[in-house]
Parts: C-alpha cells; sequence; structure tokens
C-alpha cells in the first residue's frame, strides 16, 4: 500500500504501470520483495500516495523463500551522492598551477598600464558573466536550498493551490467539497517529483490554510453541512490568481501524460447473436447453416422469411398469417400447440424463433478483432453489502468484461468519493476482481460508468439502490 512508503529526498522514480519493481527497506538496498507497479508514478502522485500502488509476487520468508536456503537478505549500504568536484566546478575559474606561473610572468614584464586596464576588465567580467556561464553557474548556491522544508512546502502549498483554481477548478463545479478540492485538484497539479505534504507546512492542517485564504478573498469557505466544508466562491481577478504563472510540464511528465492519453476507454460495440440449435437444423439447412452457427437477428429474420415465401407458406387471403408447416411446427411451437394452432403472425412467428435459438454475443473493443462468445453478457453488477460496525460499502463485478481495469476504477473513485477502496477476488468467480468502496457511492458510479466510460444502461444493474435526495445515506 502507497502510504507505507518512504519518499527519497529526489523524489520517486518513474515507473508505468505493470512494471517490475524491486522493494527495498530504510536504509539497505537489498531487496525483500519483487512486485508489479499497480499505477503509474504520476497517478501515485496524484491519489495522495493512498491505494494500492504494487502487486507483491515474491516477498522475504514467503513460501517461495522457505524452498530455498532461507538465507537472510545481505546489507547493502544506500548510496550516497557523489562530493561535488570542486576542481571540476571551479576550472573555468582556477587555471593550472603551471600555466599560473606564466601568466604572472607574462604580467610582470607587460607595462603597468595594460596590467591595469587587463585586471580592470577582468574585474568588470567576473561578476556579470559568471551569472551567465553556464559552467559558473554551478558554483552559486540554490536559492531554495537556504529555505527550510517548512517554507519549501508553504511555497509548493500556495502554487499547487493558485494553479488549481487557475487552470482546474470551474465555476460550474462551486460549491465544491474542501476534501475533493485536495484530492482531485491541488494534488495533481504538484510539480513532477515532489510530494506535496500539508502537515510538513506551517498550517498543519488544510482547513487552517483555506481559513488563510478566505481572509485574502480568494476563495469563500462555508459549512454546508455539519462538519463538511465547501468551496462556495472563487474570486478569479484577484491579483494573485492573475498574476500566477502556470509552470511548464517537465518532458518526463509530458511524455507519461501522453501516454497515459494514448489509450483513453471507449465503451466496446455489444452485439446480440443467436446460436442455432440442434431442433432448429431443418429450419436453416436451406440457406447453408448447420447447428452452431452464429447469426444476427436480421440474418435469422431474412432467412425465416425467405423460408416462408420459398414454400408458400404466406396466406393468400391475409398477407399478415404464415401457415404453419411440419418443419415450422417441431421448431417454433410446443407440443400442445402443434394440433390448434395452424397459422401465426409475422411477428409472432419471428419472435418465437429468435426465443427458440441460443443466445450470443459479440464484443469488439476499439482496434481488436471481435469476439464471440455464447450465453448471455454479464452486466456489471452493483451491490450493497454490510459490514462490521452495520457500515454500507457498495462492491462492483464483472468490470473486466467491458474492458474496464478494475485497479483503474478503483483508483478513480477513491479521490471522486474521497473514501477507501479495495480491489480484491470475485467470489465465485475464476480470475475475476470486485472493487469494494466505502459508503454507499452508486451516485458517484453512476456519472462514472455512464457519463464518462458512456457504457448502455441495460448492461448495468443496481443502480436504483442509489440514496434517495434528502435520506441519509
Amino acid at each position: 500500500m502507497l502510504p507505507g512508503l518512504v519518499v527519497p529526498p529526489a523524489g520517486l522514480p518513474q515507473v508505468q504501470k505493470g512494471d517490475l519493481c524491486a522493494i527495498v527497506l530504510v536504509g539497505n538496498r537489498a531487496p525483500v520483495a519483487i512486485g508489479v507497479a499497480a499505477m503509474s508514478t504520476s497517478e501515485m502522485l496524484t491519489s495522495g500516495l493512498k491505494g494500492r500502488g504494487f502487486s507483491v509476487l515474491h516477498t522475504y520468508q514467503d513460501h517461495l523463500w522457505r524452498s530455498g536456503d532461507k538465507s537472510s537478505p545481505p546489507f547493502i549500504a544506500p548510496l550516497a551522492p557523489d562530493p561535488p568536484d570542486l576542481s571540476e566546478e571551479k576550472g573555468s575559474v582556477q587555471a593550472d598551477p603551471t600555466l599560473q606561473g606564466d601568466m604572472r610572468h607574462l604580467a610582470l614584464e607587460g607595462e603597468e598600464e595594460e596590467n591595469g586596464e587587463d585586471q580592470q576588465m577582468c574585474g568588470e567580467k567576473t561578476l556579470p558573466e559568471a551569472s551567465e556561464d553556464p559552467s559558473i553557474g554551478s558554483l552559486n548556491p540554490d536559492p531554495t536550498d537556504s529555505k527550510t522544508l517548512q517554507e519549501q512546502m508553504d511555497e509548493l502549498l500556495q502554487q499547487c493551490f493558485l494553479h488549481a483554481l487557475k487552470c482546474r477548478v470551474k465555476k460550474a463545479d462551486l460549491p465544491l467539497l474542501t476534501s475533493t478540492f485536495l484530492g482531485s485538484h491541488v494534488f495533481s497539479c504538484c510539480p513532477e517529483g515532489r510530494q506535496l505534504d500539508i502537515k510538513k507546512s506551517s498550517y498543519r492542517k488544510l482547513s487552517k490554510f483555506l481559513q488563510q485564504m478566505q481572509q485574502e478573498q480568494i476563495i469563500q469557505v462555508k459549512e454546508l453541512s455539519k462538519g463538511v466544508e465547501s468551496i462556495v466562491a472563487v474570486d478569479w481577478r484577484h491579483p494573485r490568481i492573475t498574476s500566477f504563472v502556470t509552470p511548464e510540464p517537465s518532458p518526463t511528465s509530458q511524455t507519461v501524460q501522453e501516454g497515459s492519453r494514448e489509450q483513453p476507454y471507449h465503451p466496446p460495440d455489444i452485439k446480440p447473436l443467436y446460436c442455432v440449435p440442434a431442433s432448429m437444423t431443418l429450419l436453416f439447412q436451406e440457406s447453408g447453416h448447420k447447428k452452431g452457427s452464429v447469426l444476427d437477428g436480421n440474418e435469422v429474420r431474412g432467412i425465416v422469411i425467405n423460408y416462408a415465401k420459398k414454400n408458400d407458406l404466406v396466406d393468400a387471403d391475409n398477407k399478415n398469417l404464415v401457415k404453419l408447416d411440419p418443419i415450422l411446427c417441431d421448431c417454433i411451437l410446443e407440443k400442445s400447440e402443434q394440433h390448434t394452432v395452424v397459422k401465426l403472425p409475422w411477428d409472432s412467428l419471428l419472435t418465437r424463433c429468435l426465443e427458440k435459438l441460443q443466445p450470443a454475443y459479440q464484443v469488439t473493443f476499439p482496434g481488436q478483432e471481435p469476439i464471440v462468445k455464447k450465453g448471455r453478457i454479464c452486466p456489471i453488477d452493483i451491490t450493497l453489502a454490510q459490514r462490521a460496525s452495520n457500515k454500507k460499502v457498495t462492491v462492483v463485478r464483472n468490470l473486466e468484461a467491458y474492458g474496464l481495469d478494475p485497479c483503474t476504477v478503483a483508483a478513480t473513485l477513491q479521490q471522486r468519493c474521497q473514501a477507501s477502496t479495495t480491489v480484491t477476488p470475485a467470489p465465485g468467480a475464476k480470475d475475476s476482481l470486485q472493487v469494494q468502496i466505502q459508503g454507499n457511492q452508486i451516485h458517484h458510479l453512476s456519472r462514472l460508468l455512464l457519463e464518462e466510460y458512456q457504457l448502455p444502461r441495460k448492461h448495468i444493474q443496481g443502480l436504483e439502490k442509489a440514496p434517495k435526495p434528502g435520506k441519509k445515506k
């Protein structure tokens, strides 16, 4: 879990989802576990280092370790940063000693006026050119190094706050829960390689920081419900917002963002199909189909209509009726109807044919070949369950059938609902996972699945269990 992750001074290393990672303890570089990254570095920072970051494959003292020599991990000291080489850093200022001697000798033999002019020119050239010359720039200390960690965190918090208000929060989003503002907007504006921790700032708490911003008349915060604060107004014309310059993303973060946008989710195309059973083979064999053939609804209707017309089964007096021959009787009628039903309307005939066929479906994901499966596709199942201390949780199953990654859905819901989420194996289903969210979050799920993922409502069951307005969740 990410809350136990210690961020090194240099920041988190850049990993992508699915990368193999070694997990070490503080003070020892010897790996104690091997796992696969469940999310990328940018997603870890966006989530505020919450949730499941790695899927552990092997760890110290597990069953695989017990099958070996049971040795302990060695001690490998942490890498210490290399001390700066002063001779290299000052190379542009310090010259070789022998050359210095030669230069002194030349200076003594030269004219004093020229020497004085040269020294004056060097003195005038030293300071301005040292600041412009990149080789000498390393001698100038970084101004941020002189600041304390608390001052740096205060600056980072205000930068992320102004960045979120200027680029992410819109007027239509108000009123906005302060917890949602922090999790979905402020954390996502944190620069690459840095970690925002409000507890390490002078404010200690988000509420105290927002009170300060309210005193500066940047925002207005109100307690719309007991114990829950929301941002109800933002002064986008405030000088601090208008004068704020949005930092340009680093090339690494741009690469990560472009990589995450390469494959946005698109809902699959789900098409109902029908398989020919053994009991209806005689009806379809004239059109070249046999047992197990897969057809869509239009093909079935065309075959039945052609069969009726080819065998002169259309009633001459009423074109809307079809006379039933022995093959049609055996295929679509019940045993009790075979001696009583002689004719059927077209609609009834076609409906009965479709009902007698075995169901199947075709799923086509963007850029992939269609997949045909027998049976009916399982809808995304949303249920409410009761846990210890009479707490409700929302459980979501069958996400994989629609090309949705349960871990990605869990991370998204964790940010939007500001509630804990877990991904566990679905009971009774092989190689299937379920997402569990604390509380009744069906309303958030409905917006995510229907509006953002654009899945058809008929493929989602359980949306009617959303909490009613005005009632306690």
